[in-house]
């Protein structure tokens, strides 16, 4: 795992987990910094001072001491591993949407839901015969037909 204070270079990554205090991790929660979110980082970390993210629309410093304690993972090693569509997800196991498959008036509309190039998607429940599959994407539940989940290539994380 590699902590956020340790990264080389700019881009985005994916928070894996927070290693820090119970206090902190809930005071990050607040903000939405916690496991499975995107973030980017626009400065790099030196010794004198933090670094500076982009983080739903805004930018934030992060001090050195609050950087070592969130692991990260980038987008770009996420994205070389193993493919698996939506619908063969296990349950409650996050994923990076890789890419949109089928038509154009699909992908439109799985968009406008909300699933989109690296965001992180997580299947919450399966219907007792497969279909539907209820999803949690950005915070919110959605539910997608099978065939529909079928055309959604992911990676796990």
């Amino acid at each position: 795992m590699q902590m956020l204070s340790e990264i080389a270079g700019k881009g985005t990554y994916i928070i894996r987990e927070l290693t820090g205090s119970r206090r902190l991790t809930k005071r990050l929660a607040e903000i939405g910094i916690k496991a499975g979110k995107s973030i980017e980082v626009i400065s790099l970390p030196d010794h004198t001072s933090g670094l500076i993210i982009y983080f739903q629309g805004q930018r934030l410093a992060v001090s050195n001491d609050i950087a070592s304690q969130i692991s990260v993972a980038p987008v770009s090693e996420i994205t070389m591993d193993h493919f698996k569509t939506l619908s063969d997800m296990p349950i409650n196991k996050p994923g990076v949407v890789a890419k949109i498959l089928g038509s154009k008036a699909l992908r439109k509309r799985l968009m406008d839901m909300g699933i989109t190039k690296n965001t992180v998607v997580k299947v919450d429940r399966v219907a007792p015969l497969g279909d539907p599959i209820e999803l949690v994407v950005r915070g919110y539940k959605l539910s997608l037909r099978k065939s529909d989940a079928q055309l959604v290539v992911l990676t796990e994380i």
